[in-house]
């Protein structure tokens, strides 16, 4: 467990669109605003960069290769700015050993620290397929994305991260092995739609932080992103009692606040569930 009390992350909140540029130009705002509010460690939301499925395998194999646009942003905006840096998700059409992938891409997330250094991958394990009652309708991101296999945790200023992304909030098992391997709090880059938002999205990151005492930063796209798509946000800050302490609603923006490792640790000690469990 980390040795110091807490410290400040930011929960970063954006609407992204289809320009890939005006994206990067928000984030780079919204990343500066962090380190304005103090925050060591900013974690961007889902597709922040590229959010359409169109983009996607031009994108992914872009930065698979030699110029790769977003990779180089998040490592110059980590190193410049003297901030660790969760980077959503991109699409890679790469796996994590350097086969290229031909027809799909992976959804991934990595990990920069304060000197623009890549030290942590995640591939997002769980794709989203379903049907929304939405204008948008069906979503299939097995048709454009290949789903990871490693659960992920990366040592950091304000202790063991545990990775996810979106869609793997359902699914209590993954967040079980990050907290087997160690981790205090946890990140979750999401896209939640309006609808599955508004319906589970507290519910969701509360259980997951209660389950299994972790703090969970989780920024969100928030806000109408075209004309089909519509994302709920309320990027959030949940401790391991599953408390909100500090939220945003739409729009983009962002949420800070300290992860108190002193909290983390009475909350464990206090009720010692990892010890009892039975199955």
């Amino acid at each position: 467990m980390a040795n110091q009390k807490n410290s400040t992350v930011a929960a970063i909140q954006m609407v992204s669109g289809r320009d890939i540029e005006a994206n990067l130009r928000e984030a780079a705002q919204l990343l500066q605003s962090a380190v304005e509010a103090g925050a060591k460690i900013a974690v961007l939301p889902e597709n922040f960069a590229v959010l359409s499925t169109s983009q996607m395998l031009a994108q992914g194999r872009e930065e698979a290769g030699d110029h790769a646009t977003v990779r180089s942003f998040l490592a110059d905006q980590a190193q410049s700015l003297g901030l660790w840096i969760v980077g959503g998700s991109l699409p890679l059409a790469s796996r994590p050993d350097g086969q290229t992938l031909e027809d799909r891409v992976r959804a991934v997330c990595l990990v920069f620290d304060d000197q623009g250094r890549e030290v942590a991958r995640y591939d997002k394990i769980h794709l989203f397929d379903a049907t929304v009652d939405d204008a948008h309708g069906q979503y299939r991101e097995s048709d454009t994305f290949e789903p990871g296999s490693e659960v992920v945790t990366v040592d950091t200023p304000a202790g063991v991260l545990g990775l996810a992304i979106c869609y793997d909030l359902r699914f209590p098992e993954l967040f079980r092995a990050l907290r087997a391997k160690g981790a205090e709090w946890v990140s979750l880059p999401s896209a939640f739609t309006y609808n599955t938002g508004s319906a589970h999205w507290h519910a969701l990151v509360r259980a997951r932080a209660i389950e299994n005492q972790v703090w969970m930063v989780a920024p969100g796209q928030g806000g109408q992103n075209g004309p089909r798509r519509r994302t709920y946000g309320h990027s959030l800050i949940c401790d391991p009692w599953g408390e909100i302490t500090g939220e945003t609603e739409e729009g983009p923006g962002l949420v800070t606040g300290d992860l108190d490792m002193e909290r983390l640790r009475t909350i464990r000690d206090g009720m010692p569930v990892w010890s009892h469990r039975r199955l």
